[in-house]
């Protein structure tokens, strides 16, 4: 795999520095521009304003995303909005509050329109790949890997709040983005899978933001070498490089797959217009790629299974440290121990979710496990499909048997193990996952309570190649000989037609919403004050700051119903003392007697400020905050225990950025967080005066003593500086 950071053409399929048409002209015949154009409804050279086909949101955001509808005055969905129900499915945790959320689903489906997926049904990708995608559309949905670019549809993962927008019938506004070419060729090897390109993906262009923010735009000839459940198994995991969107040339087996899922329609042939320009380029010739291995704690830390087994103890111990000074010392990270007369062995395999669960993944799988005997010893194999289409499929072909007859495990459609909330580890133990992440604690872990176990991910193929050995760490590509076989399936849609409600397009504005006890209306916020009062109540210097860090998923997903219940779980993983530092600030007046002294250390340096019409806020610094989920209660979280601002050096993702604007907190960048330890003061001074004006920020910190910091806000859309100014999105639509 080769990255150019600089332009390219593409002529006649083949990668050129010249075209006969200009690079502008180029610029607007790549795939990603012209879906673009088709779904942008102004015509500003440089912000899109997007509306999107549909959306789709599952069961620990859609009860949020309606709220705030909502309170701004939806009356029904206007575009396809699919409730998903495959997190919180288990309903294991709080009584009845998970089965109140999907009840409370059910009876928005009815009274807007919508579109609700039955617990079970399928996961939340796996049924918009189904079901809702068609070549040329775009859909928005609240969990960050919506990516649906190898069936010709560009997917976004993005917060609450752009969801909200688009049920009221707003845009989808941001910078138009840059778009990357991956020029793929040669075909994959014997026992390497998806999830080993992707992570090879991943490798190569997290950490030196190489496609942040960017489209991916697949082609060249390696495609079609690609049945469509492999297309699919790449791209959901572009995400984890922190890449806007996606979209892949579509060809004979993506016409298939609309066949076979009786959509027919949904097809349509796309390719870049001859003369192409990408703004930067990535080869990567499939032929080359190993069996990988994604080591603890995020899918970029991927090396080959074969160099892990060459040096196990110098990867691993690696590995070890790395995690270990991320962890702060308060759980320690053991994998050296794991290495066993010079063999690796794993405790568990996972092959689950949108990412793992598929019927190609799962048939390969099986066909590596034929016959072998997983073992009666500390490694066991689960395996969920992705949706109950897939399922059945399995069942008739005899896969299900075969697996179980294995030793292994068959379960439901199910998210779980992707976030924490299905076959948790033993404490110390060592999991190889095919799912899309392995973030500290995503297994299920409570590092507060003294627990951790490892996580990484690996390929279906090769987490069936190590089952085979009882738990030995094992590629595919060394029990592999033979070029993969091609597996069909018959998809029953009958099986939705009979289970799922579709109301799009049949509101019934009379039904009345179903609210079990634990959901909740979102607090009011206060608007922006011309002068703000910022207290630094965790800062946190790690490279990159999560969002699972910043409000963990897992059992803590099933109260993201109710606002303040949920944020009592704020960084809890990372900073437990977040919470209580938050709320006494939250609950100062201008009698508190550190609230004065901070405001006379102000005065006497020349900054005057008037506490009794000033708002008094609570802050996080972080680094790079915001990598991964799409979450919007990363940032809600914060505002309901009184949060108003975030400083950064950077932000991880587009997404994370947007939940903070429109929950009202500002996005500050600074180059000195040096200046802004746990425990300082900030006064931006006419903030709200200078972010509508696009001037300087005059601001002060002050620790032992006060001095000016430089911060910004970087670029805001004309909207985002009025929902910043309102305190969050809900205020911004009542006004």
């Amino acid at each position: 795999m080769e990255l150019y950071e600089k332009g390219i053409f593409l002529v006649d399929g083949k990668l050129s520095e010249t075209a006969d048409n200009s690079i502008e002209e180029g610029k607007k015949k790549t795939m990603a521009a012209k879906i673009i154009a088709a779904h942008d409804t102004k015509s500003d050279p440089d912000v899109m304003h997007v509306r999107f086909d549909s959306l789709t949101s599952h069961d620990i955001t859609y009860v949020g995303i309606i709220q705030t509808a909502r309170a701004s005055g939806l009356k029904k969905f206007p575009v396809p909005y699919v409730l998903t129900n495959c997190h919180n499915t288990l309903c294991a945790v709080g009584g009845t509050i998970n089965e109140d959320d999907h009840l409370f689903a059910l009876s928005a489906a009815h009274k807007y329109g919508g579109i609700y997926v039955p617990p079970n049904m399928a996961v939340i990708h796996s049924y918009n790949r189904e079901m809702m995608t068609g070549c040329g559309r775009m859909i928005l949905g609240s969990d960050s890997h919506t990516r649906y670019g190898a069936l010709g549809t560009m997917g976004v993962g993005e917060g609450g709040g752009e969801l909200a927008k688009q049920l009221l019938e707003r845009t989808y506004d941001m910078v138009r983005p840059e778009v990357v070419l991956i020029y793929l060729t040669g075909r994959p090897r014997p026992g390497v899978g998806p999830h080993d390109v992707a992570l090879a993906l991943c490798a190569a262009t997290y950490a030196n933001g190489f496609v942040k923010n960017r489209v991916l735009e697949f082609a060249g000839e390696g495609i079609a070498s690609l049945n469509q459940d492999y297309r699919n198994g790449i791209d959901v995991m572009t995400t984890e490089t922190t890449c806007w969107s996606s979209i892949w040339e579509t060809d004979e087996t993506t016409r298939k797959y609309f066949a076979d899922h009786s959509r027919p329609d949904a097809y349509q042939k796309l390719s870049p217009d001859n003369g192409a320009y990408y703004d930067r380029y990535i080869t990567l010739d499939l032929s080359k790629v190993e069996c990988m291995i994604a080591l603890p704690m995020h899918p970029s830390l991927a090396v080959s299974i074969h160099a892990l087994q060459k040096e196990p103890e110098k990867i691993l111990q690696e590995a070890e440290d790395r995690a270990n000074k991320q962890l702060n010392g308060k759980v320690a990270m053991k994998l050296v121990n794991k290495i066993h007369d010079g063999k690796v062995i794993v405790d568990q395999g996972i092959i689950a979710g949108c990412s793992g669960g598929t019927f190609g993944n799962i048939m390969a799988a099986a066909e590596i496990l034929k016959n072998a005997d997983t073992g009666n010893g500390e490694f066991r194999l689960s395996v969920y499909p992705d949706s109950m289409p897939v399922y059945k499929a399995l069942a008739e072909n005899g896969t299900i048997a075969s697996l179980v007859s294995t030793g292994a495990v068959f379960r439901e459609a199910f998210c779980g193990p992707c976030f924490g909330a299905g076959d948790t580890p033993a404490n110390g133990e060592f999991s190889i996952r095919h799912t899309t992440r392995n973030f500290p604690n995503r297994e299920g872990s409570k590092p507060t309570e003294g627990q951790l176990a490892g996580v990484a991910l690996m390929d279906a193929r090769s987490i069936a190649a190590t089952a085979v050995n009882q738990g030995v760490l094992t590629a595919a590509e060394d029990v592999c000989q033979e070029a993969e076989k091609e597996y069909a399936y018959d998809f029953d849609s009958s099986i939705y037609a009979k289970r799922i409600y579709n109301g799009y397009g049949k509101a019934e504005p009379e039904t009345d919403l179903i609210f079990g006890p634990n959901i909740k209306d979102w607090p009011e916020q206060k608007e922006l004050s011309d002068d703000v009062l910022i207290k630094i109540v965790s800062h946190i210097d790690d490279p990159v700051t999560t969002t699972d860090e910043l409000i963990p998923s897992g059992e803590t997903s099933s109260y993201r119903s109710n606002p303040l219940r949920l944020a009592e779980f704020t960084l809890s993983r990372r900073d437990p003392a977040y919470v209580p530092e938050a709320k006494k600030v939250n609950a100062m007046n201008v009698d508190d007697s550190e609230l004065k002294k901070a405001v006379e250390a102000f005065r006497q340096a020349g900054a005057e400020v008037d506490p009794s019409c000033t708002n008094v806020v609570s802050a996080i610094y972080a680094n790079k905050p915001g990598d991964g989920s799409a979450r919007e209660q990363a940032a809600s979280c914060q505002r309901v225990l009184g949060g108003g601002a975030n400083f950064a050096k950077e932000y991880a993702t587009k997404r994370y950025r947007s939940n903070c604007i429109n929950w009202g907190i500002l996005p500050f960048l600074s180059d000195e967080g040096d200046k802004l330890p746990k425990g300082a003061w900030v006064l931006a001074k006419n903030v709200r005066q200078a972010m509508m004006a696009d001037d300087e920020i005059e601001a002060f910190v002050y620790t032992d003593t006060v001095s000016k910091i430089a911060l910004r806000l970087g670029s805001l859309t004309k909207d985002e500086k009025d929902i910043l100014a309102d305190g969050c999105l809900i205020n911004y639509y009542k006004h």
